[in-house]
């Protein structure tokens, strides 16, 4: 089919760049986690920066368990060094 837009009737397209924090419980592993995000319907998502830490054994009051330490634990983990 062909576009028979004109070039100022395009429609205004946004790209947008989310940082994820994905807590791997099931072991499913970094490239199928990968795969899960890019094949989400309806959004076009390539995964452009992976980093994997071992954040030790998980409990309950695991700092990256609790609202009011998760960000802070995070940018220990994952701050550029």
């Amino acid at each position: 089919m062909k576009n028979n837009k004109t070039e100022t009737e395009k429609v205004q397209m946004k790209a947008y760049k989310i940082e994820l924090l994905v807590l791997d419980f099931e072991s499913v592993g970094q490239e199928d986690i990968v795969t899960l995000i890019e094949q989400i319907k309806y959004i076009h998502a390539s995964v452009m920066n992976i980093q994997e830490k071992d954040i030790g054994n998980w409990h309950d009051d695991h700092p990256l368990n609790k609202t009011n330490t998760q960000k802070e634990e995070y940018s220990r983990l994952f701050s550029l060094s």
